[in-house]
């Protein structure tokens, strides 16, 4: 009797190996750049997919690394002169990237990256202490229309999200933007301190950052910067109030320049799978981020239309010349 089942398996095997060399195996194993030091936003963005990559199978190996220095222009530089043509490795970036390559005047843009998803968004949220005068966003508006230099803000580093927004809400205020009164802080902690002590009319930045004091009451908040409305949240969005503004704090991943149309699908398509999963569903519910997920043409085109923005409030601000 002539057995042809070896003959059939060994060919389907060698279809089947084929076949996956050209898709899941040439992801099996991914670097992961945290353009910025160990703790922040980025890291624990590259740690968390690091995690999920790997726990759900997606791939055998991921290996994270940071780079910190000047607001992620040293981990753009690496990538971009280091690392061209590698189907490999992955960036996180975000918004914060856009204004410290501006404000920093780097050599090295967005513009040279190959883009690849948004993963996550942050709505901003504007308090007051709860003792202030200004009871809502007109009030607010109002003060600022008066005069903005007597409203001072208390927010992360110049040319951040924070700034930027508080830049963008004078604008849409009606006032004058290069006059607004911003005062950078190193850390979360000084800017609270300042906002609950009462040293600046208003405190802006991320809604994570101050959620805590705002359900105890030690906050007051007056609007998010988010499309829309957060669920289980009472406290409407700026346009919902009449301030034609939204904003968030994004965070992204980009790939080095130069990589084949087949390595870009390929990257594409093994961070839809991360996404997709139910491991990164429970991160985004644990750290208290958006899912914003934007990937391929979509995401490179809101890439070139949000830079445009940040260069122009930038420039509106005085922060970068025109």
């Amino acid at each position: 009797m002539i057995h042809f089942r070896p003959r059939l398996s060994r060919a389907l095997i060698v279809a089947a190996t084929a076949l996956f060399a050209t898709s899941a195996f040439a992801q099996s194993e991914l670097k992961l750049m945290a353009p910025a030091a160990p703790g922040g936003g980025w890291d624990q963005t590259a740690r968390s997919m690091q995690q999920v990559l790997m726990q759900s199978g997606i791939a055998k190996s991921v290996q994270v690394t940071n780079v910190p220095g000047a607001g992620g222009s040293i981990g753009i530089a690496q990538l971009v002169n280091n690392s061209k043509g590698d189907g490999h490795q992955l960036m996180v970036n975000g918004f914060v990237m856009m204004g410290a390559l501006l404000t920093n005047k780097s050599p090295v843009t967005l513009e040279q990256v190959t883009p690849i998803a948004r993963l996550t968004a942050e709505a901003e949220a504007i308090v007051v202490p709860p003792g202030s005068p200004i009871k809502s966003v007109q009030d607010l508006v109002a003060a600022i229309k008066a005069d903005p230099s007597k409203v001072t803000w208390a927010g992360g580093s110049a040319g951040g999200v924070d700034h930027i927004a508080a830049g963008l809400f004078a604008k849409a205020a009606g006032a004058d933007p290069t006059k607004i009164n911003y005062i950078p802080f190193s850390g979360g902690g000084e800017a609270l301190a300042a906002i609950l002590g009462g040293k600046v009319t208003a405190g802006i930045s991320g809604l994570g950052e101050f959620e805590s004091q705002i359900k105890a009451g030690k906050l007051r908040l007056i609007a998010v910067t988010a499309p829309t409305q957060r669920e289980g949240m009472a406290t409407p969005t700026l346009k919902d109030q009449g301030v034609d503004l939204e904003i968030t704090n994004w965070r992204s991943v980009v790939a080095p320049p130069g990589i084949s149309p087949e390595q870009r699908k390929t990257l594409t398509e093994t961070i839809g799978k991360l996404v997709t999963s139910p491991a990164w569903q429970e991160v985004l519910k644990q750290k208290g981020w958006d899912d914003a997920y934007l990937s391929g043409d979509e995401f490179a085109a809101f890439l070139k239309a949000e830079n445009a923005r940040v260069h122009e409030v930038l420039t509106s601000i005085g922060l970068v010349k025109p």
